[in-house]
């Protein structure tokens, strides 16, 4: 089959074997995948990323050295089933799965492995019992949308969001505008969303941010006071436990990139809940007393639960979760290694899909 595959820290087109399904498994056709801001980050880090998650307890992630054929956002179609498969689904039944294998050799991270291929192939193989059908009315560049809703939804869910509190998410890319989905769909106003890039600010308020700020215009820290310290509030009657007290701040992290972390840390009203949703790579320095001082409580996420990615797909699918105009491009399998150059400039994609049969 054809791929795009991370080859000597490049993404090149060739011709790689076709997957074989074993018990249990099927094989099917890729109709559509994401290319994901996980996957810039692994072709630029492969080393540390692989490094990292062996330190950290991670297993079955990929050999740098050798071929990976990325891609972990994908809706799919059934093509065969492997031996033993129970054949729930038929042959030509769109899917989705989360993007995990599990077979004689234990647990494989699809578009993260040297053994299985992932969504940037015109062929994949995936658990029959993971599978999940995808509606007949819904499209299936929207369905490979399922997979980072889902990282949105995970991340809203760890925030605990209570009825008065007061989110702010720093960072409109994929996983920013995933997040300000779900926390319109918790029922949570206003939203206050905050990046440097036009376009992606555009597409905060298509996704439901009732207040967008440029940074470069406007502090997001000072916005969020605006709207969170309510009138007659007296920071030394606060302080004895008297008086209009301040919304609880919920901030959402979903850059990734060193320093931010910190910044947070500095602009940051005492108390709030910070939810880190940019996966960054580096190594980074923070200062411990912001934190301290402001007795601040820091949540790392990742990925998502079974039922949070089975829910995304069911509310993607009734309109409940809106999704497509994460959607800026889509490209064949030659279109794949320009796109992750053009996916580094924020003014020109959010997210691009990848057709391999196009």
């Amino acid at each position: 089959m054809r791929a795009a595959v991370m080859r000597n820290r490049e993404i090149v087109v060739d011709t790689v074997p076709d997957p074989v399904p074993g018990p249990g498994q099927v094989l099917v056709k890729t109709l559509a995948c994401g290319i994901c801001g996980s996957d810039l980050h692994a072709l630029r880090h492969a080393d540390h990323l692989a490094d990292t998650a062996e330190r950290s307890g991670v297993s079955g992630v990929m050999d740098p050295s050798a071929d990976v054929v990325m891609g972990h956002e994908f809706c799919a179609e059934i093509v065969e089933h492997g031996p033993d498969a129970a054949k729930t689904l038929a042959v030509g039944t769109r899917v989705c799965s989360m993007p995990f294998l599990i077979g004689a050799t234990g647990l494989s991270l699809i578009g993260y492995s040297n053994d299985v291929p992932g969504g940037y192939g015109e062929l994949m193989v995936l658990n029959e019992g993971m599978l999940l059908e995808v509606p007949d009315d819904m499209s299936t560049e929207v369905a490979a949308l399922t997979e980072p809703m889902a990282v949105g939804a995970h991340a809203v869910a760890k925030a605990r969001l209570g009825p008065e509190d007061l989110p702010l998410v720093i960072g409109c890319g994929p996983v920013g505008l995933a997040i300000i989905a779900s926390l319109k769909r918790a029922g949570a106003a206003p939203v206050i969303a905050a990046d440097f890039s036009p376009m992606r600010r555009a597409l905060a308020e298509k996704f439901g941010a009732d207040i967008v700020v440029d940074p470069a215009e406007q502090s997001p820290y000072e916005t969020w006071s605006s709207a969170g310290v309510p009138e007659g509030f007296d920071p030394l009657m606060a302080l004895m436990g008297a008086g209009p007290k301040m919304k609880p701040a919920v901030i959402f992290e979903c850059v990734g990139v060193p320093g931010i972390l910190q910044q947070v840390f500095e602009g940051a009203p005492k108390d709030t809940r910070i939810v880190v949703a940019g996966v960054c790579m580096e190594q980074d320095r923070i200062e411990p007393f912001f934190a301290i001082n402001k007795e601040l409580n820091v949540q790392f996420v990742l990925g998502y639960q079974p039922d949070e990615f089975t829910e995304t797909l069911a509310d993607i699918a009734n309109g409940k979760l809106c999704a497509e105009p994460m959607i800026t491009g889509k490209i064949d399998l030659d279109g794949v290694p320009a796109a992750f150059d053009d996916l580094a400039s924020p003014e020109r994609h959010a997210k691009v899909i990848v057709e391999p049969w196009r």
